[in-house]
């Protein structure tokens, strides 16, 4: 059902609804100040006129005047699944899943099935906003998030969020509160908000219109309980909602729930306006429109309220050019005072081409004599708004407003440019934009050098982190545990160990203390090399450190396992420092029976991947909206890339080209996410993505991209394949593809990792040095290969 019938029949259901209940509730008298009473005058209880031509009209009656916001609080909320009694007869499972996983006492497979609840295939990171119409606009994002979601783990906060989902999935939403408060803990705003979150995405899914409606009446159930537990309605609560009631054109259904928020909570009324804004925009009303602009110049004073600024802070982030540059005429916003808006409306001109008016309004700023901390973020805003400009260029422009202002870039101007280079994998652009800081003497935050350690990832860049090591060391920067994780990983995918125990040492210059996540980041590299005594060697010297190893350092141990005997070794340790059996300790289970000729045990677990995408699959064939559809067809993909399943993988990536077949830059990105995750697996992942590239040329009849024979030659120098090495060096020629400098350096690494020295020079020879970076990255393969077969000895 498209969207708008559908909202139209949600609307109505809602309103039905709404009628047919008496109310409890009664809400605070309207405010007495102007802001409030304009705003509540703006919020017409009547449907939604039919465009008309943009003038000024007067305010309607206040919606505490014209509406019956009580009217809907007294529905029957409650789902049939909420009933008392089911809390007090919960499944054992339940208590297991929250009470943190399996508690099996032995490897075998007893135990597993609680975990598997913990952990199964819907917990996979996933790609938010993955539909097709706009994943060509976001694909430095993807690859960005999906590399989060690899470095950091877990925190406590994001498990218990999991566990929200899983229950309120099993239960509802409803008694998912109520089991909490059996079970001891008081759910708090950050539960609460995970609850209303399902409820919206429940509701965006489904096209049955009764869904739809549960799914409102039950957000609003969640509303009651929080303001029962005395928690205060803030935006990241209600703003979801909004959001929701916004793109569904849903009017009267957001100004009741406007009246309930501002009830609740009166000094929300200035943000509310911003979502105020964006409905009339969504349902394309010009006289509301127009009304509230004529609302945000009112001010005789020249000063611009709260709301008013929230008016303007809609309309900017929606790209209202006529509008915009209408009021852009009046008014003066250098008496606005929120620093973010004034920032947003640069970014507005810079994406609106609007050069005149950005250099007018930052002399204007300057002739105020405000803060050059300000006048520079302004500039950095405007500069990096600008459409189709390539970053040199952005950063050319940045430093020639600043000389034309004659004000001085500040940490804030800098750190926006950083993240942008970082955005669009231009590493080298950002540790160009930290020199310049510190040399000024300006701070460099930690948030901006993890952002320049992501990027060196994602770009394959790893030799950078010396680079950026330097920097820490001569400037005194401050970093913190994670950063030097993120290194020593990127030290160890160069091969570095000696950087890498270095990095270590300088642990206690810095005021740190090593962590289990620096250690297996070491061990991890000796593992994919297949040095075991390597890897042997790390658990020691963490023991030694008085480190203790954590799921993931016993999931690598028993992963390498050649004996029955050493996998219970580590599995009772691992039970003796208390940890919890994991997912990744299951698969590693899984993966060192098998190595080690227990074929039974091994395919008697290993059952629980063909179970799970035995349950995928026909929840996928359940999605009938095409954008979650898209998105639950990506998930299931990379679930089949992980665990090996090549036949499910390539018919869902059929059924995505005959879906797509148009985008070819969305199916580009699709592939290259799934070589991308091949490239990050161990080395017998390797065949697969061969087998995936000959059935992608064969029976998809597409040709590889670039970026996915880079990633295959990356994985091909992990296993130190000399052979596939070669071949996927053909496969660029056939692409028709022309070497590049990088494809040479990739390809010169390979044939230094799998010990082909000879052809390894014949290379060389052929790479082009002019570029100062390509002759460090040469020299620093040299010393990396040659210490990593001093490592193995």
């Amino acid at each position: 059902m498209p969207a708008s019938s559908k909202a139209k029949s949600l609307s109505s259901l809602v309103r039905s609804a709404i009628k047919s209940k008496a109310s409890s509730i009664s809400l605070a008298s309207p405010a007495d100040d102007a802001t409030l009473k304009h705003f509540a005058s703006s919020l017409d209880s009547s449907p939604p006129s039919k465009p008309k031509s943009k003038k000024s009209i007067k305010s309607n009656k206040p919606l505490s005047e014209t509406t019956a916001p009580s009217a809907v609080a007294s529905l029957n909320l409650d789902p049939a699944s909420a009933s008392e009694d089911l809390t007090n007869e919960l499944p054992g499972g339940i208590f297991s899943i929250l009470s943190g996983g399996s508690s099996s006492n032995s490897p075998d497979v007893q135990g597993t099935e609680d975990e598997k609840s913990m952990e199964n295939a819907l917990d996979l990171p996933w790609f938010p906003d993955m539909s097709h119409s706009v994943l060509s606009m976001r694909r430095k994002e993807i690859t960005r998030e999906r590399k989060q979601k690899w470095i950091f783990k877990s925190s406590q906060v994001n498990r218990f969020g999991r566990l929200v989902n899983m229950c309120a999935d099993r239960l509802g939403t409803h008694t998912t509160i109520q089991v909490f408060d059996k079970l001891g803990r008081e759910s708090g705003v950050k539960e609460y908000n995970a609850l209303i979150k399902i409820c919206i995405e429940r509701a965006r899914s489904s096209a049955d219109e009764d869904v739809g409606l549960e799914q409102i009446h039950m957000a609003f159930q969640i509303f009651k309980s929080m303001k029962e537990q005395g928690f205060l309605l803030e935006e990241e609560t209600y703003g979801q909602f909004l959001a929701y009631l916004v793109d569904m054109g849903m009017t009267e259904e957001f100004q009741f729930f406007c009246g309930v928020i501002k009830a609740e909570n009166p000094s929300s009324v200035a943000r509310l306006g911003y979502y105020e804004m964006l409905l009339w925009i969504r349902i394309d009303d010009e006289e509301k429109i127009q009304e509230l602009c004529n609302y945000i110049v009112s001010d005789d004073e020249g000063t611009m309220s709260v709301l008013q600024e929230n008016y303007l802070l809609a309309l900017c982030e929606s790209d209202r050019k006529e509008e915009i540059l209408q009021l852009l005429e009046i008014m003066d916003i250098t008496q606005i005072s929120s620093l973010d808006c004034v920032a947003s409306i640069f970014t507005c001109l810079g994406r609106l081409l609007l050069e005149s008016y950005a250099e007018k309004f930052l002399l204007s700023f300057k002739a105020c004599d405000h803060a050059a901390e300000n006048i520079t973020n302004f500039i950095s805003s405007y500069v990096v708004g600008i459409p189709n400009l390539a970053v040199e260029d952005v950063i050319s422009n940045f430093k020639n407003w600043h000389m034309k202002l004659e004000v001085t870039p500040s940490s804030a101007g800098y750190e926006k440019l950083i993240m942008y280079c970082c955005e669009s994998l231009k590493v080298h652009a950002a540790l160009e934009m930290v020199e310049e800081m510190c040399e000024r003497g300006l701070t460099v935050s930690i948030g901006a050098l993890h952002s320049i350690l992501r990027a060196s990832d994602e770009s394959c860049d790893f030799n950078l982190v010396r680079q950026m090591y330097s920097m820490i060391s001569r400037y005194k920067l401050k970093p913190n545990g994670e950063t030097f994780r993120s290194m020593i990983t990127l030290c160890v995918k160069m091969k570095d160990y000696g950087g890498a125990y270095d990095m270590l040492s300088d642990l206690e210059k810095m005021n740190l203390t090593p962590t289990a996540s620096m250690y297996n980041a070491i061990m991890l590299g000796f593992f994919r090399e297949k040095n075991i005594y390597g890897g042997l060697r790390v658990f020691k010297q963490m023991k030694e450190a008085y480190v203790q190893p954590d799921s993931q350092t016993f999931s690598y141990l028993i992963s390498n396992c050649d004996s029955e005997e050493d996998i219970n070794k580590y599995y009772e340790e691992m039970k003796r420092s208390g940890i919890q059996v994991t997912k990744q300790i299951f698969m590693a289970l899984v993966n060192a029976y098998a190595t080690c000729g227990q074929f039974e045990k091994a395919k008697q677990e290993h059952l629980q991947s063909d179970e799970e995408l035995s349950r995928l699959l026909p929840l996928l064939d359940e999605l009938d909206d095409p954008d979650y559809w898209f998105e639950g067809c990506l998930r299931t993909i990379l679930y089949c890339v992980r665990y090996k399943h090549l036949r499910p993988a390539l018919n869902l990536l059929k059924q995505l080209k005959d879906k797509i077949c148009t985008d070819e830059l969305a199916l580009e990105v699709i592939f290259n996410q799934v070589f991308a995750l091949i490239a990050e697996s161990e080395s017998t992942h390797l065949q697969l993505g061969l087998d995936l590239l000959h059935a992608i040329k064969n029976e998809l009849g597409l040709t590889p991209s670039r970026k996915c024979l880079d990633f295959l030659l990356h994985a091909c120098a992990n296993a130190k394949d000399l052979r596939n090495s070669k071949l996927i060096w053909k496969e660029y020629e056939a692409a028709g593809l022309p070497y590049n400098t990088l494809s040479f350096i990739r390809m010169y690494q390979a044939l230094l990792a799998a010990g082909d020295c000879k052809a390894s020079k014949i290379l060389l020879s052929k790479i082009p040095k002019d570029d100062p970076h390509v002759r460090t990255i040469i020299k620093a393969c040299k010393t990396i290969y040659s210490e990593g077969k001093k490592y193995k000895k």
